[in-house]
């Protein structure tokens, strides 16, 4: 279900033209819903009609009309009007999915009357020609087969859509944006047994405030050109799995400043519909692989926006729901509110996020400090979860090195390592100071190193936590000989050498993790429970 779409449908409709145009597409939309259309390469054809759109999957094939209809947000009222809303469907989606998008194809009439698709006769309707993937495979229906790998390659996908991505003028969305929270505050208020008005006026009051202090940080980044022509409905319901990968499909379309939009704004959905659906892990991972892939400390920054950015997005979503209640069964209107109020309530919370807190996870290779940091991060507020900066990954990055690219030894010289523990720190600071939490993994062998992160981060406030994991060499030298497909370069070598190393005064607690992963994890919540929260 397109959501971003049925939410201007519904809250900011007029009933659609119901003209000349749109009574002469019915004899095009029935021909279009017979198998015989097909030549007997379809049984069978599913219709699925929209408020703009009717679809028609036969067989291998799916074909998309735009109905005749207008609405503020669109106009598909004339045949000129709807081919060119094919073509720049075709235009936006072909980049996100090539294998999917086919091109425009017409519908046509003979001079006998005769309809056919791509025909000899004139054409009298148009659309979107795509391959017809299975519709059970999209991520909204297999949700909980959203594994790490997965998620991994989620937030890939989107970071690789985004790099392409055209940069567009910022302006007309910033000033749209703001514009959305009284829409919403005027649809809440028609339900005010959904949305007690109490509630409505506390989830505008702190929306109005972080939408003021981040527009300035929006025009920014539009100047650096972050703001650009995203996909703006980057719902599961809108990432198919083809082939084992995740595709993205139905990016919009029909205007310009609902497409458009800072890149976390358009990531931003995709996370807040995963933790909405009790998938923390795969939310935090999705976060974590886009900023490592992006490698923008601007985008560090921007994480202030993030709140802003889940609320609005969930606000969104409750108000698509609640509009279903106006046509739905007495029966579905008590499960409909609940749904809505749930996406509210989501709202709320975004909006109010909590102090964010800084961990840093410190060891020598091989007692599992990774492992770790990426179990605390989903749990670890505000949400999604908290930013895990490492210093292996750092470091290849530094080198212009692929994450798993294994470097020279003279990238692990004294200065070079001293740049990577300057920049880790420098990240997580950022971080903090954008409100948002970050766990440092790195080896921490000196009290220098430790102390210097904990300097780096004092202007924002927030005190290091910091756990330091121990393991018997044996068990180290097990562990990263057993490493496939990291970012670490570390051997049994480097564990033999690193048993001299002389750590200094250690303040941070010593974790055993010579354990189960679960153990480790078990020891460092009861010692992060024992150490002083921020806030």
């Amino acid at each position: 279900m397109h959501y971003l779409k049925q939410k201007w449908a519904f809250a900011n409709s007029i009933p659609g033209s119901m003209d000349d145009a749109a009574k002469g597409q019915e004899d095009v939309l029935a021909f279009l819903a017979d198998p015989a259309t097909y030549g007997g390469k379809s049984d069978k054809v599913r219709r699925i009609d929209t408020h703009a759109a009717s679809v028609f999957l036969a067989g291998d094939r799916v074909l998309k009309v735009k109905r005749a209809v207008r609405f503020p947000f669109l106009d598909f009222s004339t045949l000129e009007k709807r081919k060119r809303a094919c073509e720049a469907e075709i235009e936006v989606n072909r980049p996100l999915a090539p294998k999917l998008y086919r091109g425009v194809v017409a519908i046509t009439r003979a001079n006998d009357g005769r309809l056919a698709i791509d025909g000899n006769g004139a054409p009298v309707e148009w659309a979107v020609d795509m391959v017809r993937f299975d519709e059970n495979r999209t991520l909204d229906h297999l949700a909980n087969e959203i594994d790490d790998d997965l998620a991994d390659a989620l937030g890939r996908a989107v970071a690789a859509a985004h790099a392409t991505a055209p940069v567009v003028d910022a302006e007309p969305w910033i000033e749209a944006l703001g514009s959305y929270i009284d829409e919403h505050v005027e649809a809440f208020a028609g339900q005010p047994e959904t949305f007690p008005a109490a509630d409505i006026e506390a989830l505008a009051a702190k929306s109005r405030i972080h939408y003021r202090r981040i527009a300035p940080l929006l025009r920014e980044r539009g100047k650096r050109g972050l703001i650009r022509r995203i996909h703006g409905d980057l719902h599961l319901g809108n990432i198919a799995l083809i082939d084992g990968e995740p595709v993205l499909f139905d990016a919009i379309e029909f205007s310009d400043v609902i497409a458009s939009g800072d890149v976390l704004y358009d990531l931003a959905f995709l996370l807040m519909d995963l933790v909405e659906r009790k998938l923390p892990q795969a939310a935090n991972i999705v976060l974590n692989r886009y900023l490592a892939e992006t490698h923008r400390n601007e985008d560090l920054d921007a994480l202030t926006a993030l709140p802003f950015f889940l609320s609005m997005r969930a606000a969104i979503r409750a108000k698509v729901t609640a509009a279903r209640m106006e046509g739905a069964e007495t029966a579905e209107r008590d499960r409909i509110a609940r749904s809505a109020r749930a996406y509210f309530d989501f709202a709320l919370r975004a909006i109010d996020p909590e102090a964010p807190q800084c961990i840093a996870v410190g060891g020598l290779s091989g007692t599992g400090k990774t492992r770790l940091a990426r179990a605390l991060a989903p749990h670890i507020a505000p949400m999604p979860g908290a930013v895990v900066v490492r210093s292996d990954v750092e470091r290849k990055t530094q080198f212009g090195a692929g994450e798993t690219e294994k470097l020279p030894a003279a990238a692990y010289a004294p200065d070079v390592t001293a740049g990577v523990y300057a920049a880790i720190a420098d990240k997580a600071r950022r971080i903090l100071a954008a409100g948002h939490s970050a766990i440092v993994d790195a080896v921490f062998a000196t009290a220098h190193e430790r102390d210097a992160l904990t300097a780096a981060v004092e202007a924002a406030k927030v005190p290091v936590r910091g756990l330091f994991l121990t393991a018997d060499l044996a068990t180290r030298i097990a562990r990263v000989g057993g490493r496939a497909k990291d970012a670490s370069d570390a051997d049994a070598v480097v564990a033999q050498t690193q048993e001299s190393y002389e750590l200094g005064t250690l303040t941070w607690p010593k974790i055993d993790a010579s354990g189960t992963p679960v153990d480790t994890l078990a020891r460092a919540r009861t010692a992060l429970s024992a150490s002083p929260r921020p806030g």
